[in-house]
């Protein structure tokens, strides 16, 4: 299981993530970015499920591609996801499925609006387990 914290970064926040495989560090990651989002306390439904297919050129690259995409799908679609199963990451490409429930405006315990993954201080790296570091523009 992916263990994640967030950091201090000026104007920005970030997390850093560790985890036995890539599968994991990306669920991890989207774990952390929703923990920035939403209260982590609250109870978010699983009834909506999208599938989310990537491609990058490298690693940091999927990861970047990986957490926007998930952004673009909750502001898009008005989904507070909950859920993340990354069921493969292979040669860039990443195969995923993540679960959510509709944004019920003024119910949902939102904290911190995060408008984008950045490529500053990006890093995924393999250092015995596997870890990141990202940086969000809030």
């Amino acid at each position: 299981m992916a263990r994640f914290k967030t950091v201090e970064h000026t104007a920005d926040i970030g997390i850093e993530v560790e985890a036995d495989n890539l599968e994991e560090l990306f669920e991890g990651a989207a774990l952390g970015m929703l923990s920035i989002i939403v209260d982590p306390s609250s109870d978010i439904g699983r009834g909506i499920e999208v599938e989310v297919s990537l491609e990058a050129g490298d690693i940091e690259g999927l990861l970047f591609e990986w957490l926007n995409e998930l952004l673009f799908i909750m502001d898009a679609r008005g989904v507070l996801l909950s859920v993340f199963q990354v069921d493969g990451i292979n040669d860039l490409h990443l195969e995923a499925t993540v679960r959510g429930e509709r944004i019920r405006q003024g119910e949902d315990r939102l904290m911190t609006e995060v408008k984008a993954a950045t490529f500053h201080q990006l890093v995924v790296e393999k250092r015995g387990t596997w870890f990141a570091r990202v940086i969000f523009d809030v």
